[in-house]
């Protein structure tokens, strides 16, 4: 019998279980025989059964083994870093993936050979990164990582399938945002620190990000015309493009172009700089913060929630969605559509609007008769 379940260790947890294996013994066109005992990748009778009659045809043709070289996963998943990522990949994305392998997916998963990474065994990480507290969307950005390795060692034909990788399903959090009069007391906090008044400004009412901030130069600011590019963004001290890799404009309300004209400055090209001119880093404007956010009574906050408050406002206000996506510089509209829940009176006044009947419905018998007023419940 080719086919058949036998107990083995598990890669992953160590544990002894059943493995559907394939046991092949057959004579090859030039006369001599072959055994291949081998793990089925996909782990039910039919699959093993597949699997089986592919080897064969392999054995057959010779091709088998000669094609293919097999890795384990922590060797690919180092030439996977240093030779396969994505070129438009962010120093801040390349640290993320570096981070993500070397704490959680070559700890559970770099014995395992590449061809024996299945469904189960994906199943059981995810059992067992659960176990360990580890929150759905942490793990969540796991399984993306692992997907994407499969998928480049299936186009290099190490394996021969890429298993199924099932994310948690997670619902987006409600996000939270200042109101006006909160915004507007940070900003009163600021009235004797132009520079920072000015950095609350482009943030709650240009959206622009911590890094993008930081990165921002005189030459993007045209306080004539009033408009701003935004082109460049810091990364622990890395200048480089936007979250999303791609400049944006910004037009600048009076609130910003006021702002802007107060702390205008000749001490270099960077609008947010110290004393002698030099970039300003994060440390700077988080203490910052942390100052205006005392003097105003308010509770603790970073900066990205003014960016989240930008963005709330205009929702609340009922501008386009899409408008709302060029402006925060989202690469998709789903992104976007996180904020879509504080339009929650929108909702309220549409479904109020139900209540709304005519007098009178007439009925097929040609009789008038009472509106009802029909439940949903």
């Amino acid at each position: 019998m080719s086919v058949r379940r036998e107990m083995r260790l598990d890669p992953v947890t160590g544990a002894r279980r059943q493995f559907w294996m394939i046991d092949v013994d057959m004579e090859l066109p030039d006369g001599r025989r072959k055994r291949i005992r081998k793990v089925s990748p996909i782990q039910s009778r039919r699959g093993a059964e597949e699997f089986e009659i592919e080897l064969r045809r392999s054995l057959l043709s010779g091709t088998h083994g000669k094609e293919v070289e097999r890795l384990r996963f922590t060797e690919f998943a180092s030439k996977f870093m240093s030779q396969h990522l994505n070129p438009s990949n962010k120093p801040s994305e390349i640290r993320g993936k570096e981070i993500i392998l070397r704490r959680h997916l070559v700890p559970n998963l770099g014995k395992c050979w590449l061809d024996e990474i299945d469904e189960t065994v994906i199943r059981n990480f995810k059992r067992k990164q659960l176990t360990a507290g580890l929150s759905m969307k942490s793990i969540n950005n796991q399984l993306i990582l692992l997907r994407t390795i499969l998928g480049r060692s299936h186009e290099l034909k190490l394996i021969e399938r890429i298993p199924k990788v099932e994310k948690f399903r997670i619902s987006e959090p409600k996000i939270e945002f200042l109101t006006d009069d909160e915004i507007s007391r940070l900003y009163t906090s600021a009235s004797s620190e132009p520079e920072w008044r000015a950095a609350i400004a482009l943030a709650a009412n240009c959206g622009l990000r911590l890094g993008e901030l930081i990165g921002l130069k005189w030459s993007d600011i045209d306080l004539i015309d009033g408009k701003l590019w935004v082109q460049r963004s810091d990364w622990q001290g890395i200048i480089g493009t936007p979250k999303s890799g791609k400049a944006r404009f910004i037009p600048l309300n009076g609130t910003a172009v006021a702002a802007l004209k107060a702390h205008r400055h000749l001490r270099g090209e960077w609008v947010f700089c110290k004393d002698d001119g030099s970039r300003r880093g994060k440390d700077d404007f988080k203490i910052s913060l942390r100052r205006m956010r005392k003097r105003a009574g308010l509770r603790d906050f970073e900066w990205h929630l003014l960016r989240h408050s930008f963005a709330s406002h205009l929702v609340k206000r009922r501008v386009p969605m899409r408008t709302v996506q060029l402006l925060l510089g989202h690469s998709s509209i789903s992104m976007t559509m996180r904020y879509a829940h504080v339009a929650d009176d929108d909702l309220d006044r549409a479904v109020a609007s139900l209540d709304t009947q005519s007098d009178k419905l007439r009925q097929p018998d040609g009789n008038k008769e009472k509106a009802e007023v029909v439940s949903f419940g």
